[in-house]
């Protein structure tokens, strides 16, 4: 944008000397012709969202004009114009002209950057709106408010701020583009850029130079099929227009009162999408989502015609019909060559399609779409043409509508996404779906009956031999080891149990550091002086096989700063043992219900461990690969390490979930009472909205150092929820906490009860999701009045008083129950 054409050497020249003859005088929010802004002045937007002047980046010494907010996280770039052009002092103006913004060098008397208009103006102003846009408009045209001749919003740079759009105006041939700084200190255009391809059907993509380096997956209704960053949110949506005019990517607010929330989008120097809020608690940015890439999300990883699952070894894998194309570098794990077609095509002679669910859909740049068509015309339309190698729908929503054609090779599919979809690949007619229903024999009624009598055979047997061999001794006679790898290898170390009994001291005595009601864990050391936590099930464990497979399978795909790390497993001899990294300040049952640890906490170090574990539900609800329902949270079940970070554990319970599912049913209810909500413990519906309850229960006894099932008051028998149900309709919530907690933050404590509540309301529907419970805890959003909790009324209970069908937990909270038997 730099300018050095005559007309505008003779314009600055005239305005070099016209800033010895005016005077700078500048309204808050507004710069007009005859104003201007030098190096250490600045004007801030009209609520002080934002602040517009000159900075240096970081260490750098340079001088750039730049924006940042101003109230909510003082001296956070989010925009700068002269990127490519710094100034080497504070001789800096910033002017607006009848033509053009520009940043004048008064040590050189030359104009560094300047940003023209279209139109000649008349009479400009220059105005930093609190969205943070700095528009201009011709104040002779005040009527139309939104008719900006210039704004900074057509200029991004590494951060995209509500508002902003992504993609391309076809009218005013603009194209906005979000791209990298070149490091912290250096605003200059970085190596990644992140922009709206309208080659094909459009979809956003992230070039590292010249190279696409990952893909979103193209629009398919209210989300990108396949997008991490696409979530469900209380302050913005996320929109895609595809119109004549233009082509674009946008969120914005939800209501007014979500301006008042700190959010902005930001591509790093290293390529990685952050969606950002700010934390008014802690005066931080945290990270709303991640998008921290993994093999599967490297474009190409697998070559064309092939997917890329994360959860499973290996991570590439053929279309059905496909075979590699070069097998000694497939074999050799070098998958980018891809696949191609087992049998050729034979286009016009019968062939179909075979579907695949839940992938995010291939690079759509050679692609044709409709937004009008339906799924069965697009078949049609693709069946037509022989270079046609798939089609989908180009819109998920209502049933699915559009349609999208693909040409050529299939490229970058990732398997079993939670945001993806259906696609329909062409394949030869021998392998079609189609092909698949269609073939019935008389061989086809006569199998069913004779593999099923087989298989009938082959149970009894097994059931039989499975029999003899506990009544013989399970766990000390069989000297082989339980086959967990019946469907997939486990992505885990397969420990000798050798190994595990030298590191615990042969599991001795005062090496056990808890014990539930799986059985004992011992404090370990390995070969390497790495401390462990080995948790040895016990022969009469009420976690069973099933249990103890399901725990293995589910941590082993997780990776979260606030879920413990499972390092290996042993089976050997019938053993059940799993190896955890060891944390050394137990679990937070042992530090909150203890009076003098509780002592040692101040209010600030219990908010990180409710942020943490709030966090590392969101993980496991929403970020993770897989919908994980941990159905047994509970403060026994969140261990500390050495810096006191909460990590949740014992997954033992815990149930995945595919797709859009949110939602199951069980006959066998397991959990622990207190932190089991009503739908669960009544009808058996586990929800990710269940272990919301049983955040709210963990949030509300951290707080008040108290058990909900243990809780007694004098004057009524309500449990710790009714309690703080009471109190919060009575105004009295300092009578649920501590004194010098209440001092130290009281608006802050009280919020955290009043999420706490919000959580534990007896229908799942008024509970929030992680998302949004993370986003009130990191925020100052106005929350709702919660309703009544679910089980917020009980009896005392005795010694003695237990239910029936229900036994007595094992854990360091004496009062939970753990409900094992079927309802």
């Amino acid at each position: 944008m730099d300018c050095t054409c005559t007309t505008l050497v003779l314009y600055s020249t005239i305005w070099s000397l016209f800033f010895f003859f005016s005077t700078d005088s500048s309204p808050v929010d507004l710069l007009r012709v005859n104003q201007t802004i030098r190096d250490g002045d600045t004007i801030v937007s009209a609520n002080h969202e934002f602040e517009l002047g000159f900075f240096s980046p970081g260490s750098s010494t340079k001088r750039y004009l730049g924006m940042w907010f101003k109230k909510k996280s003082p001296g956070t770039t989010v925009w700068v114009a002269n990127r490519d052009a710094p100034l080497n002092d504070t001789s800096g103006i910033l002017m607006i002209g009848n033509r053009a913004v520009s940043i004048f060098d008064n040590a050189t008397s030359t104009i560094i950057w300047s940003s023209n208009f279209s139109i000649f103006v008349r009479n400009p102003v220059a105005q930093l709106l609190d969205t943070g846009n700095l528009v201009v408009r011709d104040i002779e045209e005040e009527g139309d408010s939104e008719h900006f001749v210039w704004q900074s919003f057509d200029y991004i740079g590494d951060t995209i701020l509500l508002g902003m759009k992504l993609g391309v105006d076809f009218v005013r041939g603009v194209e906005w583009e979000h791209v990298s700084w070149r490091s912290a200190d250096d605003p200059s255009p970085g190596s990644f850029v992140h922009r709206v391809d309208i080659h094909g059907y459009p979809q956003l993509l992230l070039w590292k130079n010249s190279e696409v380096h990952a893909r979103s997956g193209p629009w398919v209704g209210k989300r990108f099929s396949g997008d991490p960053l696409v979530k469900t949110s209380t302050i913005y949506i996320n929109e895609f227009f595809i119109e004549q005019k233009e082509i674009y990517y946008k969120s914005r607010v939800l209501n007014q009162s979500s301006t008042t929330v700190a959010t902005r989008l930001i591509l790093t120097p290293n390529g990685n999408l952050q969606r950002l809020v700010w934390n008014d608690h802690k005066q931080e940015w945290t990270n709303y989502v991640n998008a921290v890439l993994g093999d599967c999300d490297n474009y190409g990883f697998c070559g064309p015609f092939s997917t890329c699952d994360i959860s499973v070894a290996p991570r590439c894998a053929c279309l059905r019909g496909f075979s590699p194309n070069r097998l000694e570098k497939w074999e050799a794990g070098d998958w980018t060559d891809g696949c191609v077609h087992t049998a050729p095509l034979d286009c016009g002679h019968g062939e179909g399609f075979t579907k695949y669910s839940g992938v995010k859909l291939p690079d759509t740049r050679e692609s044709w779409y409709s937004l009008s068509m339906n799924l069965e015309e697009c078949r049609s339309k693709c069946l037509k043409n022989c270079s046609c190698t798939a089609y989908s729908n180009t819109n998920v929503e209502g049933g699915g509508s559009g349609c999208l054609l693909w040409f050529g090779g299939l490229m970058d599919i990732t398997g079993f996404t939670e945001y993806g979809q259906d696609i329909y690949v062409r394949v030869p007619a021998s392998l079609s779906d189609k092909s698949k229903r269609s073939r019935v024999t008389p061989m086809s009624f006569i199998l069913p009956p004779v593999v099923l009598t087989v298989i009938s055979i082959l149970i009894a047997l097994y059931l039989f031999k499975k029999k003899r061999r506990k009544s013989k001794g399970k766990w000390l006679g069989n000297t082989g080891r339980l086959n967990l790898n019946d469907e997939q290898d486990m992505e885990l170390p397969l420990f000798e149990l050798k190994r595990v009994a030298n590191a615990t001291g042969n599991f001795f005595r005062d090496n056990k550091i808890g014990e539930g009601g799986f059985g004992p864990v011992y404090k370990g050391s390995l070969e390497n002086g790495q401390l462990i936590a080995v948790k040895r099930l016990s022969e009469n464990s009420k976690q069973g096989l099933d249990e103890f497979k399901n725990e293995v399978s589910l941590i082993a795909k997780l990776q979260h700063r606030n879920l413990v790390s499972l390092l290996g497993y042993c089976t050997e001899e019938g053993e059940r043992i799993l190896i955890y990294e060891f944390m050394p300040n137990k679990s937070l049952d042992s530090f909150i219900f203890d009076k003098e640890k509780s002592k040692l906490a101040d209010w600030r170090k219990l908010y990180d461990i409710i942020n943490g574990v709030a966090r590392g539900l969101l993980y496991l609800h929403q970020d993770s690969k897989l919908r994980i329902i941990h159905r047994d949270l509970k403060a026994s079940n969140v261990l500390l390490d050495d810096e006191m970070n909460p990590k949740i554990s014992d997954f033992g319970m815990a149930r995945s979930f595919g797709g859009s599912q949110t939602e199951a049913n069980t006959t066998r209810v397991v959990g622990t009472y207190g932190y089991m909500p009503p739908e669960y413990v009544i009808d058996g519906i586990f929800s990710i909205k269940s272990d919301v309850y049983s955040f709210g229960v963990l949030v509300l006894e951290i707080v008040t150092g108290k058990k909900n099932r243990c809780f007694e008051h004098p004057d009524h028998n309500l449990n710790l929820l009714g309690h703080a149900w009471r109190c919060f309709h009575e105004q009295k919530l300092e009578e649920l906490v501590d004194g010098e907690i209440v001092e130290c933050s009281d608006h802050e404590v009280f919020r955290v009860i009043q999420i706490g509540l919000l959580s534990v309301q007896e229908y799942p529907e008024d509970r929030p999701d992680m998302s949004t419970v993370v986003l009130m805890l990191n925020s100052n959003t106005a929350l709702p009045k919660p309703q009544h909790p679910g089980f917020f009324t009980q009896r005392r209970r005795h010694a003695s008083d237990t239910s029936q069908g229900e036994t007595q937990s094992a854990s360091s909270n004496n009062c939970s129950i753990t409900m094992v038997a079927p309802r």
